[in-house]
């Protein structure tokens, strides 16, 4: 039984069908052991033999995604023939894990084994203010494809590819905020000049400033600040606006200020005209004042209205009308208070050396003494010949009384008093004075400032 073991262990099945039987018709015809028996078989050798004519000998071999290229001794339409070599190759995409060369073994085996796994790329970073689509994922030849937001653009390359050796084509690019913001000015204005100005304030909205990119811009204002005052004309203002990649935009409008102006008064003849702002703007006020000599009559001013026409009527200079008929001192004087400043010269007669040269210099400063209203009043000679008298018109002999003896004038020498227009006696001459001291000293103490602007404006008249 232990040989029969054995036989079944190493023999083909048939061939130990066959001794098995044999051994049990041996025991049964004689009564010598098994040993003995066994001493007499002759054992045959059953070693398998290699077939290299078996087509099947290895299995056949197969490489998912991937080939198998394999030559046989026997010839091409062999595949696993004993002997037979393969080569293996993996498709685009896939990279040869294993053996990339294998033979078919006497054990029936291949020498080795590979597989092919597929490539894969490394994961692509997000990009700030973008983001990427993928064809086939991280796979080979996978494109990947960039965008940006709205506001932004692509700098550099717009999409990658997975290559073949598991690497990305190109660089990352970057989404740049490459759009300018967009600003709207608002509409240009005009604005008429208030009353008795030459500006007029003006004020406007602020402009509306948009980026698709950035909430928060810088808007700059190039020009003059609204709600300020506007000379007359135009006026271009400007904006500037800049988001947060320093891109700029721009707009502009017009602010127009208009003033308002009537015709150019003319000045009345034997006087002149003093008016307010620029003399004949909407709201200018133009005082009509006459020569001395002159007072007016009619309306003192007239206003320049927005429908660009003056108030009122012009009013004229005509001679000063003074009674010179009146009986005493102060009812001459009262006539000239706070209006004319009065210039006394007296003299013993109308031959005076003194009284003649002066005579002659009051002949030359008379236009200067109207433009400083002064009246001069002479007192000649002695009673009974005595005479006082203002241009061609006559005193009352009262009223030279009353002058000589208001303010002491002599009647025995040369003498000039000079009185403000209250009267008051300011300063005294015993000899004649040149016209330039006569008005360096009124224009020094007797003018008041306003009279000094007028005396200014006109001081070329006498010329």
């Amino acid at each position: 039984m232990l040989e029969s073991g054995l036989c079944v262990a190493a023999m083909p099945t048939s061939r130990c069908a066959r001794a098995a039987v044999f051994i049990f018709l041996f025991f049964t015809a004689g009564a010598t052991t098994v040993e003995d028996s066994y001493s007499d078989f002759i054992e045959e050798d059953y070693t398998p033999q290699l077939d290299y004519k078996d087509p099947n000998w290895c299995h056949s071999p197969h490489l998912a995604n991937g080939e198998v290229t394999c030559r046989s001794p026997r010839g091409g339409a062999y595949k696993s023939t004993l002997g037979t070599r393969c080569e293996m190759s993996c498709d685009r995409g896939y990279r040869l894990l294993g053996r990339r060369s294998i033979h078919c073994l006497p054990n029936r085996i291949w020498s080795g084994r590979a597989y092919c796994r597929r490539i894969r790329c490394h994961v692509l970073p997000l990009i700030s203010q973008g983001r990427y689509t993928c064809s086939q994922g991280f796979f080979v030849d996978s494109r990947c494809d960039f965008t940006c937001k709205p506001g932004y653009r692509i700098q550099g390359e717009h999409s990658r590819t997975c290559q073949h050796r598991g690497s990305w084509s190109g660089v990352q690019p970057e989404c740049s905020d490459t759009d300018p913001p967009k600003i709207k000015c608002p509409p240009s204005r005009l604005k008429v000049a208030d009353p008795g100005k030459l500006t007029a304030k003006v004020s406007w909205d602020p402009p509306v400033a948009t980026d698709t990119a950035d909430k928060f811009l810088n808007v700059v204002l190039v020009d003059q600040q609204p709600d300020t005052e506007f000379k007359e004309g135009l006026h271009i203002i400007r904006y500037k606006v800049y988001d947060q990649a320093r891109n700029r935009a721009a707009c502009k409008f017009i602010v127009r200020v208009e003033v308002r102006r009537c015709a150019v008064l003319p000045p009345p003849l034997h006087g002149y005209l003093s008016c307010s702002s620029d003399g004949n703007n909407y709201g200018a006020t133009c005082e009509y004042l006459c020569d001395g000599g002159y007072e007016r009559r009619g309306m003192s001013s007239r206003v320049c209205q927005f429908n660009r026409s003056w108030s009122g009527d012009a009013a004229e200079c005509v001679p000063m009308e003074f009674k010179f008929s009146v009986k005493t001192a102060s009812a001459l004087l009262d006539q000239f208070y706070e209006r004319r400043r009065v210039l006394i010269i007296s003299a013993p007669n109308i031959s005076d050396l003194d009284y003649q040269l002066q005579n002659v210099m009051i002949q030359k400063a008379d236009c200067g003494l109207d433009l400083r209203h002064v009246t001069v009043i002479e007192l000649l000679d002695s009673p009974p010949r005595e005479t006082g008298r203002i241009k061609e018109n006559l005193l009352q002999p009262e009223v030279i009384e009353g002058l000589r003896q208001a303010f002491r004038i002599s009647r025995s020498y040369f003498s000039m008093v000079l009185l403000d227009k209250l009267g008051v006696d300011r300063e005294r001459f015993i000899v004649p004075v040149s016209s330039d001291e006569l008005f360096s000293y009124i224009d020094s103490f007797l003018l008041e400032e306003e009279e000094r602007e007028k005396l200014e404006l006109h001081k070329d008249f006498c010329d």
